[in-house]
């Protein structure tokens, strides 16, 4: 019997001593980024983190990500070092080490993911299976010890970049100050929850200068006497719109409604419901658009980086407007002038009218992404298929930002000029990141 188990392992040996290592079959797949990015999606979406701050989480995790490309295809991508407002430094690769980029960049990306905002460990059994496929898939054990050191040193450098973009210091800045102003923004049903991120607009931009680079032109002037006033007749749009919603409508304010934190209540009880944030929904479309144009490894890996940086700046810019006018909301409006039952088809977010994030991010994203996968890239969006929502199909990414605009009117939470204004200056933005910043060669 002895004699048996010997032998079955040595055969057990033999056979995997043999076996030709096919790590990079695995790891370098360009699918595996992608579903690494979803896998901080579920975390971020787990933590009830706020769009603005969710956007941060994918941006130095995605920035991560890419240096190590960059440094490992120094002949294809450049690094973002001196590119982004206050990037000065990251850790270089040891010279004549044996290490494997795409191992890395995955690990890079995760560790940043975890630690910008999250306590450290959240990605740990992520990160931990990676390192399985690595040793059970033949990478040569050196070359698994530098990349995770390497993958630690660029992440290192990236947090410690984070550092400084002042988001330590907005954590304890003044709330939001009710003000009885009827043309001012107050809390909205059914929560009346206090105002998100008053102070986000200080956040250090990545490729703006700062958020006061585009000035947003003001919004129509507060008038609900006049019926012949531009504001009066945003009322009027808006709450007809959605006192007439048809199917296609309905499903495209649901589509791109992307709350986080939906407050359900039902007599006494309350419970929340969880989905993507608008920027998750959009690193979802990378993921998508990626598989769709047959992108490689570090094609797929520069699409993220590029679309998380404008996602990034794209919301400093539109929360620096919000507070700026610190507009009223639709419901508040037509609650207390036309209609005290009236409700928007979707539940109002706890923040100013104008502009519109969504909007904002969305035209951002979607310029930053066409300038690495391509204009005219035909998609079906199967991101919100997972909540019960049925998917759409797009011609294009700017197609898809175009819709997002109207989702946010048609769900009657934003003026139709709100969302047309905030559209192009996301436009604005995300063109700003596809000219200043200069990523593959």
């Amino acid at each position: 019997m002895k004699r048996c188990l010997f032998l079955v392992l040595i055969s057990v040996v033999f056979f995997t001593s043999c076996k030709k290592p096919d790590y990079k079959n695995i790891l370098h797949d360009p699918g595996l980024y992608s579903r690494t990015v979803y896998e901080l999606n579920n975390v971020v979406m787990g933590n009830n983190f706020s769009p603005p701050v969710a956007s941060r989480n994918y941006a130095y995790a995605s920035i991560a990500g890419y240096e190590v490309i960059a440094a490992g295809y120094p002949d294809k991508y450049k690094s973002l070092v001196g590119q982004l407002n206050g990037f000065k430094k990251v850790a270089k690769p040891a010279v004549n080490e044996s290490i494997d980029y795409e191992y890395a960049a995955l690990l890079a990306f995760c560790k940043v993911g975890e630690a910008v905002t999250f306590p450290e460990g959240s990605l740990k059994y992520y990160t931990d299976s990676l390192h399985q496929i690595a040793v059970t898939h033949g990478m040569p054990d050196e070359m698994i010890s530098n990349s995770e050191k390497y993958a630690r040193a660029v992440a290192l450098s990236i947090m410690a970049w984070s550092k400084g973009d002042h988001y330590l210091a907005t954590r304890s800045a003044p709330k939001f100050s009710i003000k009885d102003s009827i043309w001012r923004w107050v809390p909205t049903p059914p929560g009346y929850f206090e105002a998100v991120e008053p102070h986000w607009g200080e956040i250090r931009t990545m490729v703006m200068h700062d958020a006061k680079e585009y000035t947003v032109v003001p919004p129509p002037v507060f008038n609900i006497k006049d019926k012949d006033s531009q504001y009066y007749k945003e009322v009027m749009y808006i709450k007809n719109t959605s006192d007439s919603l048809n199917a296609e409508q309905i499903h495209i304010a649901d589509f791109w409604d992307d709350n986080p934190q939906k407050l359900n209540v039902a007599g006494h009880v309350m419970f929340v419901t969880k989905k993507f944030s608008p920027p998750g929904h959009w690193l979802s479309v990378v993921g998508i658009g990626a598989e769709k144009t047959k992108a490689d490894y570090s094609t797929t890996v520069c699409a993220y980086a590029k679309t998380a940086i404008a996602l990034f700046d794209g919301f400093i810019e539109a929360w620096a407007a919000k507070y700026k006018y610190k507009t009223v909301r639709p419901e508040t409006i037509i609650d207390k002038y036309f209609d005290a039952n009236w409700r928007p088809h979707l539940q109002t977010p706890p923040f100013p009218e104008y502009t519109c994030g969504h909007c904002t991010i969305s035209a951002a994203a979607a310029e930053a992404l066409t300038s690495v996968l391509g204009d005219n890239v035909a998609f079906t969006d199967t991101s919100e298929l997972i909540f019960g929502i049925k998917n759409r199909s797009f011609k294009s990414f700017k197609d898809a930002a175009n819709e997002t605009a109207l989702s946010r009117f048609y769900g009657g939470i934003h003026f139709h000029n709100s969302c047309m204004v905030s559209r192009q200056f996301g436009e604005v933005v995300g063109d700003s990141v596809v000219k200043k910043l200069v990523m593959k060669k």
